[in-house]
């Protein structure tokens, strides 16, 4: 594996409420690097293994809450990526609401887009990051593509998306992910419509590989 200047990997944390456009921002960098070695670390691949729980019981977690993902397994896999070693990323499966038994072999890469709603709540994922953003985008366009993304990918009903949305996204998103904004080195507005925020960005990132 070929190392950078820094002797380690660079790491991108990518963050803002559920519909904001990190994935989409996080896509830009990823294909805007391209012929870079990269690659993209999703927090949702890494919610609590909840194969001990009932259904009704997987259908009650709050999935916006800070306590839904094993960030310590999150933190660990960085750590051995960090060090050039392969892991072994967990997969999520929407619709058993519970890990899969089947994992991704990822490989070590040099620049880690880490993205997800909650990765800059936990100071110990913080400290792992060179660099941190923030994707701010307004409340009604993020539920327009909630709705849109859980009903299409998730075979989720509209009643289903906009309940969960009032009980637990925006207040969790007012709660946890929002006063995250404080510890970001970029807020994005608008997200992946944002080009010049990208270029930014990818420029920052090509000047410390």
């Amino acid at each position: 594996m070929t190392e950078n200047k820094h002797s380690r990997p660079v790491v991108i944390g990518v963050t803002g409420g559920s519909g904001s456009g990190k994935t989409t921002v996080s896509n830009a960098i990823f294909n805007q690097l391209s012929g870079k070695s990269l690659l993209i670390l999703q927090q949702d691949s890494y919610y609590n293994d909840q194969s001990d729980m009932t259904m009704d019981e997987r259908h009650a977690v709050n999935y916006d809450h800070p306590l839904a993902f094993d960030t310590d397994l999150m933190i660990e896999q960085i750590q051995q990526l960090l060090d050039y070693q392969p892991i072994e990323k967990p997969v999520y499966d929407y619709e058993q609401y519970t890990r899969s038994t089947e994992t991704i072999h990822q490989e070590p890469r040099d620049v880690i887009i880490v993205e997800g709603v909650l990765i800059l709540d936990d100071q110990r994922l913080r400290d792992l990051m060179d660099i941190k953003v923030f994707v701010d985008t307004d409340d009604d366009i993020r539920i327009i593509r909630r709705i849109q993304r859980d009903m299409k990918e998730r075979g989720r009903t509209l009643d289903s998306v906009i309940g969960q949305y009032l009980a637990t996204v925006k207040p969790m998103y007012h709660q946890f992910v929002e006063p995250t904004k404080r510890y970001a080195d970029l807020i994005v507005p608008e997200g992946g419509e944002n080009e010049v925020a990208i270029d930014l960005l990818t420029t920052k990132v090509r000047s410390i590989l």
